[in-house]
């Protein structure tokens, strides 16, 4: 068995739909009209309740019981392009982990949890141009060597 998508129930599956095009670059997969899939994975689903057979008053917007994560190489650019949505509420600004990875969290248009963070590879990259030793790399990190060369040969 493998893991196939992340289904988000959404009110307006256009708006949904171009909201991820558009911030995050997701190209489409499937079209069912109200319902839909990116290449990378996610799924949106309109009349969510229609689908699951729960009443439309046991769907409820924000449960912060899960998050959609991204990772970037250009987290200034992608701050950059999220200015363009004002309105979204976001949960603080950004935050640097003790391991180094700096992100943002904020709710997509129908209160979805969203982190996007810094590549684990641009992080031990920028450890490396400061003189960091792979010992103090993976300390820093609490991560084993071996995991941190698997991070570095992440595609």
């Amino acid at each position: 068995m493998k893991a196939f998508t992340t289904v988000l129930s959404v009110a307006e599956i256009h708006a949904a739909r171009a909201f991820y095009e558009d911030l995050f670059g997701l190209e489409l997969y499937q079209d069912y009209g109200r319902n839909l899939t990116f290449t990378c994975g996610p799924s949106l689903q309109q009349d969510f309740h229609w689908l699951t057979g729960l009443s439309r008053a046991q769907i409820h917007p924000q449960p912060n019981n899960m998050e959609l994560a991204f990772e970037t190489e250009d987290l200034d650019g992608f701050l950059q392009k999220l200015r363009a949505y004002p309105h979204l509420q976001t949960l603080g600004g950004v935050v640097e982990h003790p391991w180094g990875q700096r992100v943002i969290r904020f709710y997509d248009l129908d209160g979805h949890l969203i982190e996007v963070g810094e590549s684990m590879k641009l992080v031990i990259r920028r450890f490396q141009a400061a003189g960091m030793t792979p010992e103090e790399i993976a300390r820093k990190m609490d991560v084993s060597l071996k995991d941190l060369d698997i991070l570095l040969s992440a595609p």
